[in-house]
């Protein structure tokens, strides 16, 4: 058995986890406070002594805010690519509190880093010095994480085909986005390849990795400004029928920006 929570998922803070049925979970990215982290788990009935790790995508505050005091209260090993944690070493956020929590991901390797839980990552294409995407093999599942993600590489695809679950960034409607009162500068940064993935990008990319495997898809780091969770949720519904299957074959769900996901079985 694995379970999946989304602490909160959007420009607000990004923090999820996964926790097996035995020994100790990880945490991926640290973009919400301790202490909202340690009252989301309480209300689950864990605590962040039910953690091992944390692995981070990359270094925009939204994802790294926090991570400091993480390393300080916590002092967890944080796992991140070698380019990641030469940022993090020099972020005003961090780099005071991570260089006895270091651990580095190899590239086009498995690494353990918890018991049961192994990782590797890709790169995806966004606006930060590096940003990943994290493969998570543990306790019977595959899992593929994409929080921000200008667009899909094929790479991503490949691991996406193989896993029975995908987080995957639906971030704008470009209608929402090209109709706001955004910075035309702003909305091209978000809509051109480096920035964020649309509802119709992730739509189309449901399309591409669909696959009898697939059990659960997760649509994270909606805007709050240029998306809406039904618009959301529809796109991709829509994606999932016109791949052959339908909401009932695949768990499909939006996650919450500002306020904790229910503890999900996967």
């Amino acid at each position: 058995m694995l379970q999946f929570m989304s602490i909160s998922s959007g420009s607000c803070g990004n923090c999820y986890i996964l926790k097996g049925d035995t020994g100790k979970g990880i945490i991926i990215d640290a973009g919400v406070s301790l202490r909202r982290l340690k009252r989301a788990l309480a209300g689950v009935n864990l605590s962040v002594l039910d953690f091992a790790a944390v692995i981070v995508t990359h270094d925009h505050l939204d994802h790294i805010r926090h991570l400091g005091p993480y390393c300080k209260t916590l002092a967890l090993p944080v796992y991140a690519t070698d380019v990641l944690h030469r940022a993090l070493a020099k972020h005003t956020f961090t780099r005071d509190y991570i260089p006895g929590c270091r651990r580095i991901l190899p590239e086009g390797e498995w690494t353990e880093v918890a018991p049961g839980f192994e990782v590797r990552w890709f790169e995806v294409p966004h606006d930060a010095t590096q940003t990943v995407g994290f493969v998570i093999r543990g306790f019977g599942h595959l899992i593929v994480h994409i929080t921000d993600c200008g667009k899909m590489t094929p790479e991503a695809l490949e691991w996406a085909r193989e896993a029975d679950t995908v987080t995957v960034e639906s971030n704008f409607d470009i209608g929402m986005l090209m109709a706001g009162p955004y910075t035309e500068a702003l909305k091209m940064r978000i809509c051109r390849g480096y920035g964020h993935l649309s509802n119709d990008g992730c739509a189309d990319a449901i399309r591409a990795f669909v696959h009898d495997g697939l059990k659960t898809v997760f649509l994270c780091h909606l805007s709050e400004n240029n998306n809406t969770p039904d618009l959301a949720y529809e796109s991709a519904r829509q994606a999932l029928r016109q791949a052959g299957r339908t909401e009932n074959d695949v768990f499909l769900r939006t996650l919450p920006r500002q306020y904790p996901s229910p503890l999900f079985t996967l």
